[in-house]
């Protein structure tokens, strides 16, 4: 009888099939070792993409290639599709390679996959496809809306129906929290994590944001977000209205406390520490006026709010300064006065430095004159005229002097001397 073309082929597919179905596990298993002519590739696809298997031949010697479903069916025998499953796509077939796509990858897709080279004996190669399915969007839940300040709070957040687990991860704004997980696998291979965080919060956490993030291989960037509302006690200050300076006798004192807190502080109230406020001390809401101050209201001054979580409170100390003593100087011109003070204090420092000049020069015309007075004297020691010796130079003898004197008298109480 004689065969055709076709039906050599299907023979030849039948032959093969048998023979691979009764070939022992292990031996087909010790098929896959290094040096063997037939390769491929494991495959890891996002559910709902495609995936890719490829049989590559080295040195092939027209030996026939198929490839098989997990079930070990035919998916392609050479370039003939004998599984009626429209999803699987030729890409490529030459003596090398078979290359398959499969679109649309759903989690039954999941196994192991077979390249199969039909030679003597069969040579067989293992394509693992790993199906990823990312979770669903998490979901965050507080144990509640709000929280006090110092209180411990507790956040969950669930990631339902990844493969494999998803791993959570927490932040509070830029501080990365330490979570307690716990994962459940459900009927379908599929995993659901729930993450649990607490920690004690403070008013600087109102309004902080806390991220639940989820890290899986099947998507990026996924995460739910949470804002804290926390409530505090009210946060107080005394601001000084008036004076701007010192508190002096006769002055007013003008003091504001100003209060926030959540919820908003509803009562504040001024009073004076060990002692009452003074009877003419008027409180106008948060403000505290005093006029004409002296020293018997010195003190310690205290606001004190409150709100729903709790009260605090601030201190002024006063201390009333004696009255300035100081009368300023008139002056005709009061628009001027600063410009005033300022030209008399410039001259002043002028006036010193003229002063001390002067009196140095005195001094030294003073010691020069003393130093010239001394060499004259020193040089003139002894000698003087009188009156009487007037002429006697040009006299002959000393009765001659005596009558050649001025006007000829010899009285002696008309005698003058004179002494230089």
């Amino acid at each position: 009888m004689a065969i055709t073309g076709s039906g050599s082929l299907a023979i030849s597919f039948f032959v093969f099939v048998i023979s691979a179905a009764f070939l022992p596990k292990g031996a087909a298993e010790t098929l896959t070792v290094e040096g063997q002519n037939l390769a491929t590739d494991n495959v890891t696809v996002i559910e709902g993409e495609m995936a890719t298997i490829s049989c590559r031949v080295r040195n092939n010697d027209d030996s026939v290639i198929q490839l098989l479903n997990p079930n070990r069916q035919t998916i392609y025998f050479k370039d003939v599709r004998p599984l009626k499953d429209s999803r699987f796509q030729l890409v490529n077939f030459s003596d090398n390679e078979l290359r398959v796509s499969l679109s649309n990858v759903s989690l039954s897709d999941e196994g192991r996959y077979v390249c199969q080279l039909y030679t003597d004996p069969p040579q067989e190669a293992y394509a693992d496809i790993t199906v990823l399915v990312p979770p669903g969007s998490p979901i965050i839940e507080s144990r509640e809306d709000v929280v006090s300040e110092g209180n411990e709070t507790e956040l969950t957040c669930t990631a339902i129906g990844g493969k494999p687990a998803a791993y959570i991860r927490w932040m509070k704004g830029e501080e990365e929290l330490t979570g307690e997980a716990t994962v459940e696998e459900t009927y379908d291979r599929m995993f659901t994590v729930t993450s649990r965080v607490r920690f004690s919060v403070t008013k600087e956490d109102d309004g902080m944001p806390v991220d639940c993030i989820i890290d899986h291989p099947a998507v990026k960037d996924l995460l739910a977000q949470r804002h804290l509302e926390v409530l505090y006690k009210p946060e107080v200050k005394i601001v000084v209205t008036y004076p701007e300076g010192l508190t002096r006798e006769g002055d007013n004192l003008d003091l504001t406390c100003i209060a926030e807190g959540k919820p908003r502080p509803h009562q504040i109230n001024w009073l004076r520490v060990d002692e009452d406020v003074p009877p003419h001390a008027v409180v106008t809401g948060s403000d505290l006026y005093i006029e004409n101050l002296n020293k018997s209201y010195n003190g310690t001054y205290r606001c004190v709010a409150s709100n729903a979580v709790g009260e605090a409170y601030v201190d002024y100390i006063l201390y009333v300064h004696d009255a300035p003593t100081t009368i300023p100087t008139p002056t005709t011109n009061p628009v001027n006065t600063q410009d005033s003070r300022a030209g008399e204090g410039a001259p002043q420092k002028i006036d010193h430095a003229v002063i001390g000049g002067v009196v140095a020069v005195v001094m030294f015309a003073i010691l020069c004159a003393l130093i010239v007075l001394g060499r004259y004297f020193a040089r003139h020691k002894g000698t003087y005229f009188t009156h009487e010796a007037k002429g006697a130079d040009d006299a002959a003898d000393a009765d001659t002097a005596i009558i050649n004197a001025e006007g000829g008298h010899n009285n002696t109480d008309e005698k003058k001397e004179y002494y230089i």
